[in-house]
């Protein structure tokens, strides 16, 4: 035993030494040292900006939802009117005040056309959309929802009295009728114009008894004209005013009805007004979007026009805007469901024949209806 602790021993010593060596010829030991945080620059998200009339409202969900898919800022600068949108838009094209316009409808399409403030741009979102709704062949203005302006009437008001409530714009000129409508300006009133061209696309310009033959007589029935819908709708309309109008039947959209039922305090079975869908009755109006020229980020000003067509986006529209989505794939709201009564037969007029006779149309209104 003593033998073999004798040899292992040197064995030992020797590699002790080695290790000593080696420490020896290494690096010197330094003290531990905090890691070094090498800071990069990161670029601040960029912003699109979406130039729009005042009623453009959509859920800060969905804003927030296209800011962080993109790393991106939504800018929205309201307007005014779709009109004078239109006008700020024309008169800066060539430095435009934003990348997006949203808000033309087809009474200002041709307008916007002529003007050259878009840029094409052929979203691959346009497949989900019917074509009945896409109205420029090249793709500048791109459809985004849709509205049927109608006449609107109080259910309950007609029950108390007994009357039928009207079915065709026809019978507003019956003596039955006679101080129960109000109507808005369609020198000053987006719905205003919009019944005016329903009135000239299902009487015509000429024949027997023409557009302006109806509003002589709808003067004679004394009809109400109010500068806008508001002033209709809620002071001078029977249920929009809670009871303090006079009026039974307004100038409305067809999405008025579910909207009551949304926003009541109380469950309807039915909703408490109803609209008129008679063939020509009604004015289907289309919004669009396009990019605009001269854009600052263009690339960006295409990502959100393919999110506002989007399913996202789109089933936001009803319950925000109180229109219809324009993309089909798009799933309403169970109110839009349940209460809403869309027109089988709306008035459709070319977006260039409204554009060539807009003036010289309102002008003839106004000589007829308010002189």
């Amino acid at each position: 035993m003593s033998r073999i602790r004798m040899r292992v021993r040197p064995l030992m010593v020797l590699a002790l030494l080695g290790l000593l060596v080696l420490v020896a010829c290494g690096p010197a030991a330094t003290p531990t040292e905090a890691p070094t945080v090498v800071e990069t620059a990161t670029s601040p998200p960029r912003t699109v900006r979406v130039m729009t009339h005042d009623s453009f409202d959509i859920s800060e969900e969905v804003l927030n939802t296209f800011e962080a898919e993109h790393d991106a800022r939504i800018e929205i600068l309201k307007a005014g009117d779709a009109g004078v949108v239109l006008n700020q838009a024309i008169l800066s094209k060539d430095n435009p005040l934003a990348d997006v316009l949203y808000g033309v409808d087809n009474t200002l399409l041709s307008r916007a056309l002529e003007a050259g403030i878009f840029v094409p741009y052929q979203s691959p979102l346009l497949d989900q959309i019917p074509d009945r709704f896409e109205l420029d062949d090249q793709h500048r203005a791109l459809p985004v929802d849709y509205g049927d302006v109608c006449l609107n009437y109080e259910k309950a008001w007609f029950e108390s009295e007994g009357l039928e409530p009207p079915s065709h714009l026809e019978d507003l000129t019956e003596p039955d009728y006679e101080g129960l409508t109000v109507v808005e300006n369609p020198a000053t009133s987006s719905p205003g114009l919009a019944f005016m061209l329903a009135t000239i696309g299902h009487f015509g310009e000429d024949g027997d008894y023409t557009w302006l033959d109806y509003w002589a007589d709808l003067r004679d029935n004394d009809v109400l004209v109010t500068e806008g819908w508001s002033e209709a709708y809620y002071e001078q309309f029977t249920y929009g005013s809670g009871g303090s109008g006079d009026r039974p039947v307004v100038v409305s959209y067809a999405s008025s009805p579910p909207v009551e039922v949304h926003f009541s305090e109380e469950p309807f079975e039915e909703a408490p007004t109803a609209v008129v869908v008679g063939d020509g009755s009604c004015f289907r109006q289309i919004e669009f979007v396009g990019v605009l020229k001269n854009a600052q980020n263009l690339d960006l000003a295409r990502e959100w026009i393919d999110f506002m067509l989007g399913e996202t986006f789109q089933e936001d529209i009803p319950l925000h805007m109180f229109v219809f989505p324009a993309n089909q794939k798009a799933a309403l709201p169970d109110v839009f469901v349940e209460f809403a009564v869309t027109p089988d037969n709306p008035v459709t007029i070319d977006y260039t024949a409204i554009e060539a006779n807009r003036e010289s149309w309102i002008d003839a209104w106004t000589e007829t209806t308010l002189r």
